[in-house]
């Protein structure tokens, strides 16, 4: 799969996140991080959503591009989560539930949170 970044990749970050947290050589803990059955079956349609998101705000920003995520663009997820969180249960303009928009900006300020506890 080919990935479209703006920024350069930090190879020995990535390597760290992938070691802890899905090459667990120990078993045990592997299955404490049950990604499918834990994750996306719980909520296949709530991450189906998520993905709409995605495709939908990469075209708002960047239709010329591959989807990515351009972190140079938004850098409040908090503050963006709170005003999408504001208008739960509706549609915004742009066809995508405020809800999910609130579920992507959950996940990207997750992901910037374990990112910087890695580095």
């Amino acid at each position: 799969m080919k990935f479209f970044l703006k920024e350069k990749l930090n190879y020995n970050l990535i390597k760290q996140v992938y070691k802890n947290l899905i090459l667990q050589t120990d078993k045990d803990k592997r299955k404490q991080i049950p990604i499918y059955t834990g994750v996306l079956k719980y909520f296949p349609d709530a991450i189906c959503e998520v993905a709409k998101c995605s495709y939908e705000g990469n075209q708002q920003h960047h239709p010329d591009k591959p989807l990515h995520w351009d972190r140079e663009k938004s850098k409040d997820e908090l503050d963006a989560l709170m005003r999408h969180l504001i208008q739960v249960g509706e549609t915004d303009t742009d066809g995508i539930k405020h809800s999910a928009k609130v579920a992507w900006r959950a996940l990207a300020n997750l992901q910037k949170e374990i990112e910087n506890d890695i580095q």
